[in-house]
């Protein structure tokens, strides 16, 4: 099955040069449906440019906060000088929305052409 997500620029480049390899998101009835071995295809809301992804793990938790303490920084996108800090995912999702629906890391691999 295909998936379809939209990205911000800088993570859509992360995952293209394959510097971020879990994408979060809140757990909502969209992501329900999301299984390993399905593909994503993202599309840049900048550029429109889209990159497939592979989904090889599923990570449900209550909130980002217990996401970001059980996944390295850098593997969400953060580089080594970055804070990772979980509040920077309320500025997409509302603290309400998280405890109401939970929240999801998606772990991925590009697929090749």
């Amino acid at each position: 099955m295909i998936h379809n997500m939209k990205l911000n620029n800088e993570p859509f480049e992360k995952i293209k040069n394959g510097t971020k390899i879990i994408e979060m998101r809140l757990y909502d009835e969209k992501r329900q449906l999301l299984k390993i071995g399905d593909l994503i295809e993202f599309t840049n809301i900048l550029s429109n440019a889209k990159i497939v992804v592979i989904v090889d793990e599923l990570f449900k938790y209550a909130s980002f906060a217990d996401l970001y303490q059980n996944h390295d920084k850098k593997d969400l996108g953060y580089s080594e000088e970055e804070i990772a800090n979980p509040s920077d995912m309320e500025k997409y999702y509302s603290k309400e929305e998280q405890k109401k629906y939970g929240v999801l890391g998606i772990k991925f691999h590009l697929k090749k052409d």
